[in-house]
């Protein structure tokens, strides 16, 4: 399966859980009096919308290059992470002014039953999580791992729901407010979150340097390579799921222009070969001392 259409399948099972859930967090919340599972609702509903942007940006993204896109079109991946980031910062806000009407206005204690559906809800969104941040580590997708970043901010929501409701019941009166606070909290680690996810979609825009590992491993499969004496500058800027590489090889200075081609190509098709997340590389030839 292609990193495209894996991402596509894994965006499909973000929609459909965060449906489900939805549902039953805004029904758990209205019938139990919890206003913390509510808030959990309405970002597990954010989730859809922006879950869909994401499978929108993905199938933007899996494009061929064209004559106006001679790179592909992936770097949609980062200007859809930043619209995901928006839709968290807009829940958290909600989150947080709810909250602190909530707060300041008298209601009732949360029922008792609710901290089962949270349970379920925490064990699930976290499994999500792993899920989908494993998918996207193997896709190279920033949108990926935006949308796995959701399921972590929910799982989280959910246990602050949870502890402000079992102290709201175990303290009993006077603590009715004990899930505001939670669902307040929550949507200050959701905005902690959204940053987290908008710096590294930052440096994919701005093509900033973030990849050493993969530096490393240019350098070392180059070095095995007949003919290529070594390696100087090494330049890697991500589009979409996929790198693209500058690298500047030196080989040796008596050699024609026509070996050098030659060693420059095979290069280039070792490099791609051995690592198949690189998609353009370009090859500078510099002449040993």
């Amino acid at each position: 399966m292609t990193g495209a259409k894996e991402s596509i399948k894994t965006i499909y099972f973000s929609i459909i859980g965060n449906s489900l859930l939805a549902i039953v967090k805004g029904a758990a919340g209205f019938f139990g009096h919890s206003y913390a599972l509510i808030a959990d609702a309405i970002e597990s509903t954010s989730d859809i919308f922006s879950s869909f942007l994401v499978l929108l940006g993905l199938r933007y993204a899996k494009r061929p290059a064209d004559e106006n896109h001679p790179y592909g079109h992936g770097k949609i991946e980062p200007l859809i992470t930043f619209i995901v980031v928006a839709f968290l910062v807009t829940s958290a806000t909600i989150i947080a002014y709810e909250s602190i009407e909530r707060i300041q206005t008298p209601h009732k204690t949360p029922a008792p039953w609710t901290l089962i559906i949270l349970g379920l809800i925490i064990i699930w969104k976290e499994v999500s999580f792993r899920i989908v941040l494993r998918k996207s580590k193997r896709t190279n997708s920033s949108s990926l791992k935006a949308d796995a970043w959701h399921h972590r901010s929910d799982a989280i929501t959910s246990v602050a729901a949870f502890i402000g409701i079992a102290i709201a019941l175990i303290m009993g009166e006077g603590y009715e407010t004990a899930d505001d606070w939670a669902a307040l909290f929550a949507s200050g680690f959701i905005l902690y979150n959204s940053y987290l996810i908008f710096r590294p979609a930052l440096g994919e825009i701005m093509d900033e340097h973030r990849y050493e590992d993969l530096v490393d491993e240019i350098r070392i499969i180059s070095g095995n390579v007949p003919g290529i004496l070594g390696t100087e500058k090494c330049y890697i800027r991500k589009t979409g799921m996929v790198f693209h590489v500058d690298l500047h090889a030196i080989v040796n200075a008596e050699i024609s222009v026509k070996e050098g081609h030659s060693l420059a190509h095979v290069l280039k098709d070792t490099l791609k070969e051995q690592l198949p997340q690189v998609g353009e590389v370009l090859i500078h030839i510099e002449p040993s001392a």
